[in-house]
């Protein structure tokens, strides 16, 4: 590997974050053209219609676990663990991101659920490869 694999995930995982940014950004516009709300209720944080307000909560839910998961790419990368077992689980995460988002958007929870569980055991386990790493190292 020439070390550079695991920031592809990274890159996937924020480009689903600018789509859901450009998504939000074209249900709010739908809602005030429609006339159901306000443009100032987004600034004051007011009661937000569910059109927007669903992608406004999985723009959030990108900004919560996956914290955890910038953080061990990063030192998977800097201890030079990040071989073909963190890649494979790094991707597998984002999927999960991806599959999580678009349940999200379209209300299926329990799918949503299921693909959260994959992402969150895959992220987990991608602490536990760091630890086994450094404590062969």
């Amino acid at each position: 590997m020439t070390g550079f694999e695991m920031f592809w995930p990274l890159v996937a995982h924020a480009f689903l974050v600018f789509c859901l940014y450009a998504l939000l950004v074209i249900r709010r516009a739908a809602v005030v053209r429609a006339g159901k709300v306000e443009r100032i209720a987004f600034r004051e944080n007011l009661a937000e219609p569910e059109e927007s307000r669903v992608v406004n909560r999985a723009i959030a839910n990108q900004f919560e676990l996956p914290v955890l998961f910038y953080a061990v790419s990063v030192l998977l990368y800097m201890t030079e663990a990040d071989n073909l077992v963190a890649v494979v689980l790094a991707w597998i995460f984002v999927v999960a991101r991806y599959v999580q988002a678009g349940m999200q958007l379209t209300g299926n929870l329990p799918l949503r659920r299921l693909f959260f569980m994959l992402g969150f055991v895959s992220l987990f386990l991608l602490w536990l490869w760091l630890a086994a790493w450094m404590a062969t190292s």
